[in-house]
């Protein structure tokens, strides 16, 4: 008999994507969560898994528990449920580090670049052979046969540390969520200990301080543009359809490679891919061929026109994934305008990044800030504005509000880069009524 999982928290991104697998490889698979509409939900929807409101009566002593990390006893029934029953539940890296234990695994580690590379290595992976794979952003897929997992491996809160891949690249190391991490100290440390648990091979980007720093019983590959790497990326041609680039190995040539999007920092991620399935014995004419078949992930660099106007949303929330955000954008629309609409993400990280915020955004021809979005783990304790921000970018533009996006109105050959963690899309939706709303009234 398949067990019946109850996911506490269903829609949150990763939960979303291991309630899919799970459901595809046969398992009974339901959740619970707020009414509020996340774009998650859909994907859970459209397999008819159902999502139950938050209620002590799904909890039942025959369905296995994963809980979202989010949720406590002080703050949902189910938990506080379980807990008062003595019912065992694991949180969803727990479950994951088990879970990962019965295929080859390949992790993607890193501050920034995870999902997007987790996407691309799972495309490739999945069109050459049978894979299971869980993406950050909300998407898996789960085969009962599948010999090989590649999964996203998060470092928020240590969560990685339940994970013993055989392979992993880890895309670079960044001080970021400073409400856990208390210095770049910290966050090498965490790092560190993880790249410990890879068993057969540890994939880093080589030009990397912290990277370089590192020591693991596992080889270690250093992938990089520069000679001092085992792989290295050159004849870099980029273009407003992507970019074309080679790759050698010490003093093999393994190719020339096509990628569909854009900035280095993409050109790095697909290195780290060809290094790591070049290691694990795959076919490089296969992954070359599958690498420029890859449409991208679910908010990284997703393009969308409304009326004549194109916007770009991503989840770019830290300074580094700003600066390579605006450089995709400069790289596929060179003769355009690049306006920015940025909404901080936690009031700890604006604080901590402020002036990191402010010259990434500077790259920019112009920025138009959103209210901070403060996240459920912190309380505004008054210690930075919006308008902080603000008052140290040199490029024009305004803080706006979601109810009024018209500002953005005054550019004529513009492309609009929204930026955020938060509800960065409520501001995206609010202009494109207005885009709409400006045609039907040119009508």
């Amino acid at each position: 008999m398949t067990k019946t999982y109850h996911f506490i928290g269903i829609k949150g991104s990763g939960m979303s994507a291991l309630a899919l697998m799970l459901h595809q490889m046969g398992h009974k698979v339901q959740g619970s969560d707020v009414e509020k509409y996340y774009f998650t939900q859909r994907g859970l929807e459209q397999a008819g898994i159902a999502i139950l409101p938050f209620d002590e009566n799904n909890i039942s002593a025959d369905v296995e528990l994963i809980a979202g990390n989010a949720f406590r006893p002080d703050n949902n029934v189910e938990i506080a449920y379980a807990d008062a029953q003595g019912l065992s539940y694991k949180r969803y890296h727990e479950f994951l580090g088990e879970f990962m234990r019965q295929f080859t695994s390949f992790g993607v580690a890193g501050a920034h670049g995870k999902t997007s590379t987790t996407g691309l290595l799972a495309h490739v992976m999945r069109n050459i052979t049978d894979t299971s794979y869980l993406i950050g952003d909300g998407t898996g897929r789960g085969s009962a046969n599948a010999k090989y997992f590649v999964f996203e491996s998060d470092e928020y809160e240590r969560h990685f540390m339940p994970y013993h891949p055989e392979y992993s690249i880890i895309t670079n190391v960044d001080f970021d969520h400073p409400d856990y991490f208390t210095s770049l100290e910290d966050v090498f440390n965490a790092f560190n200990d993880y790249a410990k648990q890879v068993t057969k091979g540890l994939f880093v980007y080589g030009e990397d301080a912290e990277l370089r720093k590192i020591t693991a019983p596992a080889p270690i590959y250093y992938y990089g543009f520069g000679d001092d790497n085992d792989f290295v990326a050159y004849d870099l041609q980029p273009s407003t359809t992507g970019s074309t680039f080679k790759v050698r190995h010490g003093q093999e040539e393994l190719g020339s490679f096509q990628i569909p999007t854009f900035g280095r920092h993409n050109i790095l991620n697909a290195t780290a891919v060809i290094a790591n399935l070049y290691v694990a014995g795959f076919d490089l004419d296969l992954v070359a061929e599958h690498m420029k078949t890859f449409g991208g992930v679910k908010r990284r660099f997703t393009e969308k026109v409304v009326n004549g106007t194109v916007i770009i949303d991503d989840f770019a929330h830290h300074p580094t994934e700003i600066v390579a955000t605006i450089d995709a954008a400069r790289q596929k629309y060179p003769s355009k305008e690049i306006v920015a609409v940025f909404q901080p993400h936690t009031f700890t990280r604006t604080i901590a990044l402020l002036d990191e915020f402010a010259a990434a955004l500077n790259d920019a021809d112009a920025v138009y800030l959103a209210q901070i979005y403060g996240s459920a783990r912190e309380t505004d304790k008054g210690q930075v504005k919006v308008e902080d921000l603000a008052a140290k970018i040199k490029k024009k533009g305004a803080v706006i509000t979601v109810e009024n996006t018209s500002p953005l109105l005054n550019h004529d050959n513009a492309v609009y880069v929204f930026m955020g963690a938060g509800d960065i899309q409520s501001y995206e939706y609010s202009f494109e009524q207005l885009l709409s709303n400006l045609s039907n009234n040119v009508q």
